[in-house]
């Protein structure tokens, strides 16, 4: 074979091996290789994870269909040096170049967190962390802290003001720092230039407005009593009369399943003790709903000062100006209850 023929053959080897790298190439950057023929998917990469993780997780998760195009192209953009926790959204039949690129610039997808009722840290803490990464031990943590509070301008009591129930986006790999951090900010926001000028119109903080809204909740069954409620709260505060609300002795007492407060509960030596303590007690006895904080701002203005559930269980209040009409109240409800066989 003469040095022309050589030749010739060696450009159609390089030729032939030019074309099969270029169209190999293609493929790992356009061709589909994650979720083929399947669903959208959610990929969770953890915390500290390598790049050997990733590659482990897509593997036994089965959404990578070609396992070394993926590797070979990660390393050719750098992403085994930039792996990013977080929970991502993989579309279907999605190409390499596509998940490489979103992974490597950390685009995670929010995930939603709500509470609503909560009366303690540890309610809050199973409820927010529902969806996250972080436990709800590692949050709960945080939050009983001695110093977080202060960290936030709130003491050990007060501290569940902070905290509006509501639904937060967030991301997965949220820290529970970085969480309390957003509380936060939520709560500056919420309590805005309206809401601060009723409270102060009512001679109160912020933090009594919660501290009411509170014991309002946890007297109310219905939310369409709340501003009447509300309003008979601010009533007696005005007087300086006791505020004598169960859920306070309740909540003093630390058993949530009493159906009756009896006269000895009301003897308990207690700051939340209302029945014994003037004002306001030192903290809410839960995470008050923002329909309970604007019920105490835009309470009913009217004169009663005593209340009683009603007989029929209905979950309604009978409301009186006067202590006659509201003892004739009590005694009903006191033989609803009897007859109910309902004592503790």
């Amino acid at each position: 074979m003469n040095k022309r023929n050589i030749f010739i053959v060696g450009v159609v080897v390089v030729t032939i091996l030019m074309s099969s790298f270029t169209f190999y190439f293609y493929q790992v950057l356009y061709t589909p290789n994650f979720l083929v023929e399947q669903q959208n998917r959610y990929l969770y990469i953890p915390t500290g994870s390598t790049f050997e993780d990733v590659q482990q997780i897509v593997y036994d998760e089965k959404f990578v269909h070609e396992p070394i195009s993926f590797g070979l192209l990660s390393k050719l953009m750098d992403y085994d040096e930039l792996v990013k926790p977080g929970k991502y959204l993989i579309e279907a039949n999605s190409t390499n170049l596509t998940v490489i690129r979103k992974l490597r610039a950390g685009e995670q997808v929010p995930v939603r967190i709500t509470f609503s009722t909560a009366r303690t840290f540890e309610d809050v803490a199973d409820k927010l962390t529902v969806n996250l990464e972080m436990s709800a031990a590692d949050l709960l943590a945080y939050l009983i802290r001695p110093d977080t509070p202060e960290k936030y301008g709130f003491d050990k009591e007060t501290f569940r003001c902070m905290f509006i129930p509501n639904t937060y986006e967030v991301y997965w790999t949220i820290t529970p720092e970085e969480l309390t951090d957003r509380m936060n900010r939520e709560y500056k926001k919420f309590w805005n230039e309206e809401r601060v000028k009723k409270a102060t119109d009512l001679g109160m903080s912020p933090v009594e407005v919660c501290i009411l809204a509170s014991i309002v909740q946890g007297e109310v069954y219905h939310e369409d009593e709340a501003p009447q409620v509300a309003g008979l709260y601010i009533n007696r505060l005005k007087r300086d009369m006791l505020l004598q609300a169960d859920p306070t002795l309740i909540y003093a007492i630390g058993d949530f399943t009493i159906n009756r407060v009896l006269n000895e509960d009301k003897q308990i030596d207690s700051p939340y003790n209302t029945y014994k303590y003037a004002g306001l007690p030192p903290g809410p006895i839960n995470f008050p709903s923002i329909t309970m904080i604007d019920a105490v701002l835009n309470h009913t203005q009217h004169n009663y000062i005593y209340m009683c559930a009603k007989d029929d269980f209905s979950g309604y209040h009978h409301f009186s100006t006067n202590l006659r009409e509201h003892n004739i109240y009590a005694k009903r409800y006191q033989r609803a209850l009897n007859r109910a066989r309902l004592y503790r």
